[in-house]
């Protein structure tokens, strides 16, 4: 109904009796189309506004009967019954155009908002007076016509309305006709004001106890607001508001024409750790056959009787989302209703937690095919066993028993069918079935070795800090490790290697304990390992540990050395200084080892970061300074902190026997010593040199990340999919000749290949102890997908195996965290674009491939083109 009815309760309003209620202008409503409030209702209001529903019913059945009422001046008369179907629905409204006219009641204050709304961005129907008899508080005019109605209470849940020549003139009462009579469809109205049912029920409550029903009434003054060329809006589409879609376009699915909608470059509001969600979506929202289905009347595949729906709710949310998505002129949609059915049929995805792409997107098309599906009573069929038939037979037979069951637009768009075969390895039974997938899960073929960095320092006095990059086994132990790096350094016979990891310039930890896994040290970590010489398996170490005076701050690499059997102030002094020989100024960075070129650029990396925050302490003057009277020592815990109550008894004196030293307690036969410096002191030495400590793997920015890193190919994925693997333990197959359960060995093809294909890579891995995402780069095609190879069944030789791809949701970060964003490629504007949540901007086709890619989408194609 392209008819914009505003209708407001008087202030004036006249009254059969002493009991009608006064209306004032704060309780005006007006009466509107529904699809009208429905455009403008998100953007004037931020509040969920829940609608009541009534059903409009005419008191005359017969249609020559009001024919006759209206030709006499008969007054036109219809009952306003409350419903209690469909209760979805009644909390906001209607999803889509039905087979009645929808209205909505809104408040006075709601109709000039959105009145406005729709002036100021441009959607106000062409022919729309200036000036006119009726202007609304922010100045905007509008063609109006009175009309008056009389209200009667019935009962709690019923209203009579009354429209009558007595009341109007001819010509408002033949515009009345045309608005509310029911000729042909039901009027339905939802009340948003919240008026009408306060009316009813303080009229109700008003009655005596042995009444059946109320036969006063309220006389109201309507303003209806006449929205020029209905007729010829009625019969073209194009004439409407965009955003506000008509009965034609509903109904002409074939005849959509992308071009005349908006550009689809809209974001979606991130509305709280939602960007998983919002990936998904856009994916699924530049997919143009779904584009195409939504714009359709895809109403007439509801279904609502679904057990496995949701009653068509989901179907009705998502496809109110997707064509918002593409209106023109719109800055960012906010997908809160989206969310809350969301939220409602997927307790999973209720909250402001982060969650998975790809979970959301498995639950999103399943719930859209059971609420779409258009078969609407299941038959029964038993699977069968191929027992030695042709495998064509038997996928067809499967194929068929499938669609008996499932038609909709997901199966026809995105469903395939793979070849599963099961081999007993007692019997050699083979079981082979055909099953449906909706998207492949692809496992990624990642190499068993790790990568790490680890700075290696010598106590002899002589030799710098050498960075040295190993490769060991990804489920190795510490002892495979030490080995590794002890064969990288050229340990000597007579050393040994103390391994810690650094943490805010002291020793977090010693890596001591040789059967440990070396999954305990993160990427992020920083390794430093010290050449001792060899002792007794109860030999001590002392742990120097660095300060500045004036801050009590630590800085540097904490440096390790072998203790003599006694000790006293003096040999501690003469150990620390010979540590650090090798950081005085004037020498190289690097010794001639061997250093791998990716070691020396992360080493100089880091110099160069922390080059800024030691400037303050190596501007000093050049004068050559006595070094030991600028050095305090402290006895300290394995944290490197000294009681600054007690702090004068921590020190350790170098003039007289220390007594700390000669009592003192050793943990793990490990003495920590805290050395404070002057500034003056610290000049002489390369302290970016002291400070410099790699990470274990320095991932490179993700956007970076190339062949250069670890990576594999998308053809790669699909051979480790189709790869013939035995069954795990705890997935024992049932042999029906062995009678028992079997570890068989498992193989997939592929048989048929859907029209959208979605992919998605196995990224997080999960075990018993550990959850950890894989950064492999995977070189996946954009243009040429050819899975000709992989199919293992060409019955239609004519229909394509080539693939493009054209949306991707990525996954930035780790596990329990991240960020999702979405590469979408643009028909129109024939290149890519980055949806981050509301941002929206282009981006070079050359940058869309990167290790963060999650889940791909491809549509097929004719290799030809």
């Amino acid at each position: 109904m392209a008819t914009a009815a505003a209708a407001s309760a008087a202030s004036d309003a006249v009254s059969t009796s002493d009991h009608s209620p006064s209306f004032d202008d704060d309780v005006r409503v007006y009466l509107v189309p529904y699809r009208w409030w429905r455009g403008a209702q998100e953007a004037v209001t931020e509040d969920v506004v829940r609608g009541i529903p009534y059903a409009a019913t005419s008191t005359s059945s017969y249609y020559g009967i009001r024919i006759i009422n209206n030709l006499l001046g008969s007054d036109l008369v219809f009952h306003l019954r409350r419903s209690y179907e469909d209760t979805w629905q009644h909390e906001t409204g209607p999803e889509e155009p039905d087979s009645g006219r929808n209205y909505a009641l809104i408040r006075h204050d709601l109709w000039s908002r959105a009145l406005k709304w729709y002036d100021s961005s441009g959607l106000m129907p062409k022919g729309s007076k200036r000036g006119s008899s009726s202007t609304d508080e922010e100045g905007i005019s509008v063609d109006v016509y009175p009309l008056k109605l009389r209200v009667s209470v019935m009962q709690e849940i019923n209203m009579t309305i009354k429209i009558s020549k007595k009341d109007n003139t001819n010509e408002n009462y033949k515009k009345a006709n045309k608005i509310f009579a029911m000729d042909s469809e039901p009027v339905h109205i939802w009340d948003f004001s919240g008026q009408t049912n306060l009316i009813l029920m303080n009229e109700w409550n008003k009655l005596p106890s042995d009444c059946q029903h109320n036969d006063q009434e309220i006389l109201l003054e309507v303003q209806v607001y006449a929205m020029p060329g209905i007729e010829e809006q009625q019969a073209r589409t194009s004439s409407f508001p965009r955003g506000i879609f008509s009965r034609c376009e509903w109904d002409s699915l074939s005849d959509v024409d992308l071009n005349s909608l908006g550009s689809g470059l809209i974001g979606l509001e991130n509305l709280g750790n939602t960007c998983f969600m919002n990936s998904a979506v856009q994916c699924l929202a530049h997919t143009q056959k779904l584009v195409e289905y939504f714009h359709g009347d895809f109403t007439k595949d509801i279904n609502k009787n679904n057990p496995l729906g949701m009653k068509g709710e989901i179907a009705f949310a998502f496809g109110d989302l997707l064509r918002r998505l593409w209106r023109q002129d719109r800055k960012g949609v906010a997908p809160h209703r989206f969310k809350s059915k969301l939220a409602h049929f997927a307790p999973q995805f209720s909250g402001f937690n982060q969650h998975d792409s790809q979970e959301l997107l498995a639950f999103l098309l399943d719930g859209l095919h059971e609420d779409l599906n258009r078969v609407k009573s299941k038959p029964y069929s038993e699977a069968k066993d191929s027992d030695g038939r042709p495998d064509s037979e038997v996928a067809d037979e499967y194929w068929g028993n499938h669609l008996a069951r499932n038609d909709s637009i997901i199966v026809d768009t995105c469903q395939g069918q793979y070849k599963s075969t099961l081999v007993c390895p007692d019997c050699n039974k083979v079981s082979t079935t055909f099953d449906p997938f909706m998207y492949l899960s692809l496992p990624l073929p990642c190499s068993a070795k790790r990568t790490m960095t680890v700075t290696v320092f010598s106590t002899d006095g002589i030799t710098e800090p050498l960075p040295c990059t190993i490769t060991v086994s990804k489920s190795g132990t510490f002892r495979d490790f030490i080995q590794a790096l002890s064969i990288a350094c050229s340990l000597r016979d007579d050393e040994t290697l103390l391994v810690a990891e650094v943490f805010r310039s002291g020793i977090l930890r010693f890596l001591d304990e040789p059967s440990d896994l070396i999954s305990l040290v993160r990427n992020g970590d920083q390794l430093a390992a010290y050449r001792v010489p060899k002792g007794q398996e109860c030999s001590a170490v002392v742990v120097f540990m660095h300060q500045k005076v004036e801050e009590h701050r630590g800085f540097g690499v904490p440096l390790v050395a072998r203790l003599p059997d006694k000790i006293d102030g003096p040999e501690l002094r003469s150990i620390y200084l010979k540590l650090l020989n090798p950081f005085l100024c004037k020498k190289n960075c690097f010794s001639s080892g061997s250093v791998s070129d990716d070691s020396q650029d992360d080493w100089n990396s880091t110099k160069s970061s922390t080059s800024t925050d030691l400037s303050d302490i190596s501007d000093s003057s050049d004068e050559s300074t006595n070094i030991e009277d600028d050095l305090t020592f402290f006895l300290a815990n394995d944290k490197g902190q000294i009681s600054q109550t007690e702090q004068s008894k921590s020190k350790i004196e170098m003039d007289q026997p220390s007594e700390l030293l000669q009592g003192a307690h050793l943990p793990k036969n490990r003495l920590h010593v805290v050395v404070q410096w002057q500034v003056r002191g610290l000049a002489q030495y390369d302290l970016e040199l002291l400070s410099c400590l790699p990470e274990v793997y320095k991932e490179l920015p993700i956007h970076r990340r190339s062949k250069d890193q670890e990576s594999v190919t998308l053809y790669q994925c699909l051979d480790k999919f189709i790869k013939e693997e035995p069954l795990g333990p705890d997935d024992m197959w049932y042999c029906p000749s062995c009678k028992e359960h079997r570890q068989a060995s498992k193989k997939l093809d592929l048989w048929r290949l859907p029209e959208i294909l979605v992919i998605h890579l196995k990224r997080f891995s999960y075990s018993r102890y550990t959850k950890n995402k894989l950064e492999t780069y995977v070189d996946f095609p954009i243009h040429e997908l050819d899975l000709s190879e992989y199919i293992a069944h060409r019955g239609n030789s004519s229909v394509s195996t080539h693939y493009r791809l054209y949306a991707i949701s990525n996954h930035y970060g780790h596990m329990g965290g991240g960020h999702y964003t979405a590469y979408v490629y643009h028909d129109r504007g024939n290149r890519w674009y980055d949806f981050d949540d509301q941002c929206v901007t282009a981006v070079p086709e050359d940058n869309i491939k990167t290790a963060a890619a999650y889940v791909l989408f491809y549509r097929r194609v004719d290799p030809t083109d």
